[in-house]
């Protein structure tokens, strides 16, 4: 028998089976850390015991999540976007094999340009009036889904739309700060449908420090937008930062790939020189 492990607490994990959800222990070799939310796993149904953990897509460390497919990233105009924590955030999922998508939430404000993320699925929703809604729906079947973006944006209150039984609060907007209030602490997957689920996690945390360990050479090719440009440099070995001959500057240049984004491009790659440096010397 099999199942998904939807929710950990104490030293029991909930998984969710063809027959419904069900509590589990899991046998010695797999404690301390060896089940994520998310795992795919083998289940001793008289002894309501895990004995195996499946291959996985991938391990998130924060959240703790195991097999996400799909990462909604959450932008509205108020706050302000941070565009840094997008372009982080998108390179979080190249590197984790993860889909991203782009999603403007607060349609009721001012809108937001995201003509730089045009290689990207985009959606524009409101969790307040429910608008196109559905339409997020649709983009989850069949995979396993997670909020992310900064704080403020409105991720705790989708999932309330789309989950009434969640139990995050919904992130507010503070009038003097201008910081989300959200008490959700643990992974959690909600089960929206057939094979599909969403993830309700305590924040994509870590980023900076999980980027550190990128090697800086293969930096652009986590950047599916520069990848057609970067055909047309003249060396192989471009890191189109200040080469001759660079496809990707080239387009920046002509306005073909977004400045803004690039110059972000730069700030990571100069963060992770000066890191190698300081690690070997």
């Amino acid at each position: 028998m099999q199942g998904k492990v939807v929710k950990i607490f104490s030293n029991l994990f909930r998984v969710r089976t063809r027959e419904g959800e069900f509590d589990f222990s899991c046998r010695k070799n797999l404690k301390d850390g060896g089940v994520f939310v998310g795992d795919e796993v083998e289940l001793n149904e008289a002894d309501k015991v895990i004995e195996n953990v499946l291959p996985r897509k991938n391990l998130l460390i924060r959240p703790p999540l195991a097999n996400l497919d799909q990462l909604i990233i959450v932008v509205a105009s108020e706050p302000v976007p941070d565009f840094m924590i997008v372009d982080k955030l998108i390179l979080f999922c190249m590197i984790n094999n993860v889909e991203p998508v782009l999603c403007l939430n607060k349609l009721d404000l001012d809108d937001v340009d995201l003509k730089a993320y045009s290689f990207l699925k985009v959606i524009k929703v409101s969790a307040k009036s429910g608008q196109n809604l559905e339409e997020l729906k649709k983009l989850f079947k069949g995979k396993v889904s997670a909020f992310a973006g900064q704080s403020a944006v409105g991720k705790s209150a989708l999932i309330n739309a789309l989950v009434p039984e969640a139990s995050a609060l919904e992130g507010e907007l503070s009038q003097k700060i201008k910081r989300g209030k959200n008490t959700t602490r643990h992974a959690q997957l909600y089960l929206l449908g057939p094979k599909t689920f969403l993830a309700d996690t305590a924040g994509f945390t870590a980023l900076d420090e999980t980027l550190l360990n990128v090697d800086y050479s293969r930096l652009w090719t986590y950047y599916p937008d520069f990848i057609s440009f970067a055909k047309n440099c003249k060396y192989r070995s471009c890191e189109h930062i200040q080469e001759e001959d660079c496809g990707v500057r080239q387009a920046v240049r002509e306005s073909k790939l977004d400045k803004g984004r690039y110059l972000r491009y730069k700030s990571i790659m100069a963060n992770l020189k000066q890191n190698w440096r300081k690690t070997h010397g």
